[in-house]
């Protein structure tokens, strides 16, 4: 399959011809139940293991070329990478895996190893997200050796998922896991997009922006991806480390620039970065670049599988369902009210479609933290959603992190509706006060909205979903 492919199309056939029992629903039926029902079934539709099984299965042809090279390397990064490994290492094979011609790493977020027994060949190592630690500091280097070690005669497979960014820091020379902490930080609190955040990291590493791929260079590189990053870029998805890199060491100063950050970030980041710019460094491989002449790409799993499948299962339930998109971006408090203006259009005049309703969309978000509170970009888009739908009667409204992990929390979003405000404030609580500290977890644990799900197992962005009845 050529470099870039994807097998989105062939999912999204599988899931609209799949049989769906219809269940015509009434106005006056749960909403939180029905948001429940499509929040399995969108996590279901784009489980990262049924994914590899399901790509390796279809490609006969990988599986036996992988099972003939000399050496055979597995590096899974990303919050998804244990059950992608699983999944991998069951195609392979037992001949393959028991041999001393298997070896790998898997890293991923810590509490996410999810009790899975892989083979001891494999190293399993947990770290740090979304600011990296001494732990993932420790896997880089062991990524690095495995890399470093490729042949010609080597096949490297690559299982990427959403956070492997932050799991493998691999601190450029000079730099220190320090640097990359205090600088990672700043991005997130000042609202960065992930495409200007990985622009940054790239350039600080010796994994990302394509410098995997160069690592193993002349190796055969066979990866597999699962996108957490709007519009599916594969030079942004775990800041690209088998991708050509089309930013540079300029784009990173620009960024600083940008957000103020100059005098914030450490002075050695800064430098190095400015050695960089003035050619001192060499920079990310770029399109052309012969390193990637040997690398294979697939994109396996995509926010949009995961929205689409919650579409068809509404429309089994009896809504109106559509989705609007699977772009979303901006800061998470205006990206409520938006959300809100269409569910009052709903309302109000059965556009863009008559109730019951679903609105379905789908992408990530940002917030510029100002206050000290604690929370996560769904938190605070489903509070900051919960103020301008308080009073309304049969709405309801899901705010979600597909990964089951929203910010530096233990919630994956939040479920409110048109009476969330009212129970916070008969507990006294001000919700107003609240969002303007970014304190949106405290208020909505108090009413009941927070979402636990612990680790999905899965990381494809974020997902809203708006249920409207006729009230």
């Amino acid at each position: 399959m050529a470099e870039g492919t994807t097998e989105e199309g062939e999912g999204t056939r599988g899931l609209q011809d799949a049989p769906i029992p219809c269940c015509p629903i009434s106005p006056r039926l749960s909403l939180r139940h029905d948001l429940e029902d499509l929040r399995k079934v969108a996590l279901d539709a784009v489980n990262p293991a049924a994914a590899v099984t399901r790509y390796l299965q279809r490609s006969g042809d990988t599986v036996r070329a992988i099972r003939s090279f000399e050496r055979v390397i597995l590096c899974a990064v990303g919050k998804a990478a244990v059950p992608m490994a699983a999944a991998a290492v069951e195609a392979l094979g037992v001949d393959v895996v028991t041999q001393p011609r298997f070896s790998g790493a898997v890293v991923t977020k810590v509490g996410h190893v999810e009790g899975r027994l892989l083979p001891p060949v494999l190293r399993v190592m947990e770290a740090g997200h979304p600011i990296p630690d001494e732990a993932g500091q420790r896997a880089g280097e062991v990524v690095l050796d495995l890399l470093k070690s490729a042949t010609e005669q080597d096949l490297v497979l690559v299982l990427l998922s959403g956070g492997a960014s932050a799991l493998l820091p691999a601190p450029a020379p000079g730099l220190t896991l320090h640097d990359l902490q205090v600088t990672t930080d700043l991005l997130l609190r000042a609202g960065a997009t992930i495409v200007e955040l990985n622009a940054v990291r790239k350039h600080l590493s010796q994994l990302k922006g394509g410098q995997m791929a160069r690592l193993a260079a002349p190796a055969r590189m066979e990866v597999l991806i699962l996108s957490d990053v709007v519009g599916d870029p594969l030079d942004v998805i775990a800041s690209g480390p088998t991708a050509p890199d089309p930013t540079t060491y300029a784009d990173a100063l620009t960024i600083l620039r940008r957000f103020d950050l100059f005098a914030r970030v450490p002075s050695a980041v800064v430098r190095y970065l400015q050695v960089g710019a003035s050619g001192g460094h060499p920079e990310t491989p770029k399109p052309g670049d012969a390193v990637f002449d040997s690398v294979t790409q697939v994109l396996i799993g995509s926010n949009r599988l995961a929205a689409e499948a919650a579409v068809a299962r509404a429309k089994a339930l009896g809504y109106e369902s559509l989705l609007l998109t699977t772009f979303v971006e901006g800061e998470a408090r205006e990206v409520a009210k938006v959300a809100v203006a269409l569910v009052r259009g709903v309302r109000a005049h059965g556009h863009p479609v008559s109730p019951p309703a679903c609105l379905v969309w789908g992408g990530e978000t940002t917030v510029t933290v100002r206050g000290i509170g604690k929370g996560g970009r769904n938190q605070e888009l489903a509070l900051a959603a919960a103020l301008g739908l308080d009073g309304m009667d049969g709405v309801a409204l899901l705010a979600l992190a597909t990964d089951g992990s929203d910010g530096p929390t233990d919630a994956a979003g939040a479920v409110v509706d048109g009476n969330t405000i009212r129970r916070a404030l008969s507990q006294g609580l001000d919700p107003y006060a609240a969002l303007a500290a970014n304190d949106s977890y405290n208020l909505l644990d108090h009413t009941g909205d927070l979402l636990r799900l612990g680790p999905t197992g899965t990381n494809v962005n974020d997902l809203l979903i708006a249920l409207v009845t006729g009230g």
